[in-house]
């Protein structure tokens, strides 16, 4: 464990699902922790914004939440593995329920003492020796930039605030409005409106079906294999890819046009770290950020690592998991193999996933080996799997969406033990 004389100092950027988990476990070492949050809260992306675009401060605004959201996974997966969300009547519960549950978490693990709210980390760098991080962070009420010097830097800003925008041909000459899932609040900017969605996952699909409830008409463009079983009302038409924009709508792959007076994109967002200086030694390349031993550790300077960039997972079990795996390396409970160790691992498990045909940006993609990677970790570092009856219910609840957008959320499931979860209705 850490040395209780010198203790090793930990800076968690970000103060969401992955950095609280980050900064408990990290406590728990036996570490001095600093957390440093942007926002004016705790709870990352469950915090709704009304603002869009750039924040008082003249900073990017992170939030990507709407009006009335409510998890897309029941709340029985969506807690900590040893910290679940309490029981009530829903297994989908609203936006505000997951904030109070971050709020429960932080303050039974004395959290909230270390987190520095409204101060926005501006660059990390490795020390002239190399042996740590120098973090300069921006107080943003004060205008002042702080020095420090941490020996662990954890990575926890999160992927659901820069979008990705797919470059078309024609973007440039589309004369209605264009914007992105992170920029839509509610449905009441809809009205009277003709619209179009491009993608269709859980934003989009959500998107398509709220704005359906105000806009004259709604087009879902997608290139899923099998077409979402939803029943959309009857305003709401599935098409399939956009090919280019024109003045007034778009062509699709079928050679079909329509017009839109707006089109929205659910298109997903970028992997952006740009606090991190180039001699951290991490690239990212349509959203595979390396060199990453498990999906985490920074194999050049291994005193850093990033939590939460796997997507197609338990995100709240995986986050904790990772942080429990990165933290017993770095706490010295468990040795790390050698850089060309890590190296070599990595270079295996990318080769078998380009075998697999999964491109760059989906080099983070877990999916159906997602159980594989969780039990890696686990044995790795030799700490507490994530129990099968998690695996179990979010392999059953993961598509939900697609089959019945407007019904899931009424599912309600109960965890009975370790293995076996029950549907209650």
């Amino acid at each position: 464990m850490v040395n209780e004389k010198i203790k090793s100092t930990f800076c968690v950027i970000g103060a969401g699902t992955a950095g609280l988990c980050a900064a408990r476990h990290a406590l728990q070492a036996g570490g001095k922790v600093t957390v440093f949050e942007m926002g004016t809260q705790l709870g990352g992306t469950w915090v709704f914004n009304e603002e869009t675009g750039k924040n008082e401060y003249g900073i990017d605004v992170h939030s990507s939440m709407y009006k009335g959201l409510k998890t897309n996974l029941p709340k029985e997966i969506m807690g900590y593995p040893d910290f679940p969300i309490p029981d009530q009547e829903s297994s989908y519960i609203p936006a505000e329920d997951m904030l109070s549950f971050f709020q429960q978490f932080a303050e039974s693990f004395g959290i909230l003492e270390h987190i520095r709210f409204r101060h926005y980390v501006v660059r990390v760098k490795p020390t002239i020796d190399e042996n740590g991080w120098e973090v300069i962070v921006r107080d943003c009420p004060n205008n002042t930039l702080l020095t420090y010097v941490f020996d662990f830097v954890l990575v926890c800003n999160g992927h659901y605030h820069t979008p990705n925008i797919p470059k078309y041909p024609g973007t440039a000459i589309y004369q209605g409005k264009q914007m992105h899932s992170h920029d839509y609040r509610s449905n009441e900017p809809f009205e009277n409106e003709t619209v179009l969605v491009i993608g269709a996952g859980p934003s989009g699909m959500d998107m398509a079906y709220e704005i359906s409830k105000t806009a004259v008409r709604v087009s879902l463009s997608h290139h899923l294999k099998d077409k979402p079983q939803t029943n959309f009302p009857n305003n709401v038409t599935l098409k399939p890819d956009v090919v280019r924009l024109t003045e007034t709508g778009v062509v699709f792959a079928d050679d079909t046009s329509e017009n839109f007076s707006v089109i929205c994109y659910g298109t997903g967002y970028r992997y952006t770290f740009p606090f991190l200086s180039v001699d951290c030694g991490v690239t990212v390349e349509e959203n595979y950020v390396q060199p990453l031993y498990k999906h985490c550790i920074n194999i050049r300077y291994p005193t850093m690592a990033f939590i939460g960039l796997p997507f197609y997972v338990c995100a709240a079990q995986m986050m904790d998991l990772q942080a429990r795996f990165c933290i017993k390396f770095f706490s010295g409970s468990k040795k790390l193999p050698t850089q060309k160790e890590m190296s070599a691992d990595t270079a295996a498990e990318m080769e078998e996933r380009w075998k697999r045909g999964l491109k760059k940006r989906q080099a983070h993609m877990m999916g159906p080996v997602e159980d594989r990677y969780y039990d890696d970790l686990a044995q790795t570092a030799e700490i507490e799997p994530i129990k099968p009856v998690i695996k179990k219910l979010h392999k059953i609840s993961a598509m939900r969406f697609s089959e019945d957008l407007v019904n899931f959320r009424n599912d309600k499931f109960r965890i009975i033990d370790d293995e076996t979860f029950q549907k209650v209705n």
